[in-house]
């Protein structure tokens, strides 16, 4: 350990406790961080273990943060291990097998554990829990083994456990205590539909029955209910519930309830210990989903490193159902009262549901089902204790943004009349850019003004101002299509896809009425990037669908072999990392190393059957020079070395490459980051160009040195890296939803405008947040390509040695 730093030990390595490293680490490098977590792996998302049951995910697709990633960090990991208590006195860390640990400060986030019901039979063979990868693995073994399952327990983790086992081939019963499925999130009219749905996908159900007892020898054979009645099963899922896991507290002598009390900063009972996650109580609430979890973290993150932060005040909980083919959301209130005023609408022709719940006008809660594309919206505008108003109700129940019907006279419509009222846009505003700025596409005007972002419901009122404004122009301005495969514009395709809840390329061709059914170059990527820009937890890449670098994970030559280009952060490498690049450079006769203008190394003439080996044996980041994704980051040497040198540039630019590499956009992206006004890594010229002064940093977007050379725009000037790396998230973000596939940042600064991109990035402090929390949901679900391309055999050898791709003249 370094001495000169604070000793962080983290209990538990979950995602409650790894989610407040990351948000530390972005903070500070105050910390010698130890993590200490009783299970065998590195963090994975606990929540994707549903995937994992069914079989559509490994456990290394939900690896959050892989062995390599604490490596690199510094991160001392002690897998496999449970600690015992902590020892004030000394301020130690000890564990079960009598290790101790010193600490400064400890971070508790041991989690949960099943709740299994204390009845007759429950320690029993074939009877489990569903809370990590071993009950997983328990459960997939079982399906080879055995045929009649029960799971007790309609809740979200049981009813998950339940679809993910008849995806198995099992037949499964859920047996449930009360009448209502989720009773704890929906009301009886979703839960009743939900039900429907669940039965039509081959699950059985058997509602009100109290489980007495679990009957069989050694091993499970039946469950006996109350009255007397058994269900011959196999073997038992136990989905109940969870209880903190407090035994490290209480051994500890901290205050303790269901779960450690803490106070507003997370702080327990006992001096410099905090507690974070589900074994967490905070106001006497215990929460058991991860949106919290998540709050609460950043907060305590900026709280441990001095970072001034706003208290930590109680989450508005939302819940989705995570299975194919049913769309559930509740957040708040769900079940009404005297109290409320309920607004409703149920489609049995679509099996759609929704209703948002009111107390003295102001949004306490809301249940969809089937259609939960308000969900988002819904969400923040409950938290945000928002009062309904006629607009907001047209807008929500699907009468338009405005209250407008379709049939609204537009050229009558008064020029201060609001269009979009989830927005605030007006109809002078929408004309004044389509006349002035020369925008001629919804999705234009979208980017510019907000206009049809939240709800969608103001589109055909725009459409109607567009062909109003364009006259006989509105035909080929505002409806060309993406590609001749369609007459749909990007606007209109994102729409549909997150409207039809549309998953795949081809599935997108077909129901939107794709001319040629296989599509072309054109739209086939831009459409896998929509599908994973929309979707990121869930979309599975299509490979096929991505230009031949990408798919090859390597830049193609013009005889045939490949470039490989490792990842140097910042710019920045090391002797050991040099000698490695010069090993394998030799060993796979490598015909060229060559210093590329972003800091980097490029390895020519690797030939196609070597690129897994020349990975593997390289073992660092791919630099993804292939791909439509962030390419490099240009940095001086900064404060550290240089004499004119005002900030670490260095540092930063290494933190931006590592924060937001791997991630999908619509083009190539490349940072600069200067330590001072000299510029000399020549931000001018780079999507996003960062200056340092002796203020803190300013920033610059929308530069191109390549065929179509401009020069940057000055967005805005920043005091802290904290506000830098949030801007840059957020520009980002915005980039990702508002731009045309393979449009740079440079064309798409010109066509949206840089006063409509500061209005959205930097002067809307709420919406920025909220693109940067998009932008951290998409960058949890991306992965090091060139590790899963080793770890993946069967694709390796198909791709690989497979079927030969030729260069393009």
């Amino acid at each position: 350990m370094n001495g000169n730093k604070e000793k962080l030990v983290v209990i538990g390595n979950g995602m409650a406790g790894i989610s407040t490293v990351e948000q530390i680490l972005k903070l500070s490098s105050r910390f010698d961080i130890t993590v200490i977590g009783t299970e065998p792996y590195p963090n994975y998302n606990r929540i994707m273990l549903s995937y994992v049951l069914e079989g559509s995910k490994t456990l290394d697709d939900i690896v959050l943060n892989d062995l390599h990633w604490y490596e690199e960090y510094g991160i001392t990991l002690h897998m496999g291990t449970t600690v015992s208590k902590i020892d004030s006195d000394t301020r130690e860390v000890v564990t079960t097998d009598g290790s101790r640990v010193p600490y400064d400060k400890v971070i508790i986030a041991t989690g949960s554990n099943s709740f299994i019901l204390p009845v007759p039979g429950h320690d029993k063979q074939g009877v489990v829990g569903f809370r990590d990868i071993a009950d997983c693995n328990t459960m997939l073994d079982a399906a080879k083994n055995y045929k009649k399952a029960a799971v007790i327990g309609g809740g979200l983790l049981g009813l998950e456990a339940a679809k993910g086992l008849v995806q198995l081939g099992m037949e499964v019963t859920v047996v449930h205590l009360m009448q209502d499925l989720m009773e704890r999130q929906l009301d009886s009219q979703a839960s009743a539909m939900l039900k429907a749905e669940l039965e039509r996908q081959g699950i059985q159900f058997k509602m009100g029955a109290q489980t007495s007892e679990l009957l069989g020898g050694e091993r499970v054979e039946g469950i006996r209910f109350a009255d007397e009645t058994v269900l011959d099963v196999d073997f038992v899922v136990m989905a109940v519930g969870i209880k903190p896991n407090i035994a490290v507290a209480r051994e500890s002598g901290m205050e303790v309830n269901r779960g450690i009390i803490v106070d507003d900063y997370m702080q327990t009972s006992l001096e410099n210990v905090y507690s974070v996650g589900e074994c967490t109580e905070h106001r006497g609430v215990c929460y058991g989903l991860v949106a919290p979890l998540f709050e609460q973290g950043m907060i305590l993150a900026k709280h441990i490193c001095g970072v001034d932060t706003a208290p930590y005040e109680g989450s508005v909980v939302s819940t989705k159902l995570k299975i194919s083919g049913v769309d559930v959301f509740s957040t708040g209130e769900f079940i009404d009262g005297p109290e409320h005023t309920v607004i409703s609408h149920k489609d049995e022709w679509k099996r759609t549901y929704k209703k948002i719940l009111l107390r003295d006008n102001v949004m306490v809660g809301a249940v969809l089902f089937g259609d939960i594309t308000d969900s988002a919206e819904l969400q923040k505008l409950i938290k945000q204790q928002t009062e309904m108003t006629d607009d907001l109700y047209a807008s929500l129940m699907g009468t338009g943004c405005g209250g407008h019907k379709k049939t609204t006279s537009v050229e009558t419509m008064p020029e201060d009349e609001i269009v979009c009222g989830c927005n605030g846009v007006t109809k002078g505003t929408i004309v004044d850019v389509i006349t002035n700025q020369g925008l001629t596409t919804v999705d234009e005007i979208k980017a510019c003004t907000g206009a049809t972002r939240s709800c969608g419901g103001c589109k055909p009122v725009v459409e109607q101002i567009l062909q109003y404004v364009l006259g006989d122009n509105f035909t080929t301005g505002a409806k060309q299509g993406i590609c001749g495969c369609t007459s749909l514009s990007r606007d209109e395709i994102v729409a549909e896809i997150r409207q039809k809840g549309l998953q795949t390329t081809k599935e997108v061709m077909n129901v939107l009425g794709w001319t040629q059914p296989e599509g072309c170059s054109k739209c086939r990527p831009a459409i896998n990037y929509y599908l994973g820009m929309i979707a990121p937890d869930t979309h599975e890449d299509e490979k096929e669908s991505r230009f031949v670098n990408e798919r090859m994970n390597a830049n193609i030559q013009k005889d045939g072999t490949y470039t490989v280009v490792p990842r140097m952060y910042g710019g920045v490498t090391t002797p050991e990392d040099l000698k490695r690049i010069a090993d394998v450079s030799v060993k796979y006769d490598v015909k060229a190393v060559k210093v590329t203008g972003g800091q980097r190394l490029d390895l020519i003439g690797v030939k196609k059957e070597d690129l897994p080996k020349v990975w593997a044996e390289l073992d660092m980041p791919s630099g993804y020079a292939y791909a439509k994704s962030l390419r490099t980051v240009k940095t001086c040497v900064g404060s550290q070395f240089c004499r004119f040198g005002t900030q670490d540039s260095m540092a930063m630019g290494a933190l931006i490459e590592r924060k937001f590499e791997r991630l999908d956009l619509p083009a190539k992206f490349k940072y600069a980051v200067n330590g001072c006004p000299r510029n000399c890594a020549e931000a001018c010229t780079k999507d996003i160009g960062i200056v340092g002064n002796d203020g803190g940093w300013e920033i610059f977007i929308g530069g191109n040195g390549g065929i179509k050379a401009r020069l940057a725009d000055s967005l805005c000037k920043v005091k802290t890296d904290e506000e830098l790396i949030e801007l840059c998230g957020a520009i980002m973000q915005h980039y990702r939803e508002t731009a045309n596939y393979l449009e740079r940042t440079s064309e798409w600064v010109e066509r949206v405008g840089l006063e409509s991109i500061r209005a959205v990035v930097v002067d809307d402090i709420q919406e920025r947040k909220a693109l940067m929390e998009r932008i951290e949901f998409a960058l949890g679900h991306v992965e090091e390509p060139w590790q899963k391309a080793i770890r993946n055999e069967q694709g390796e050898n198909k791709l690989f040695h497979g079927i030969e791709v030729t260069a393009r003249p």
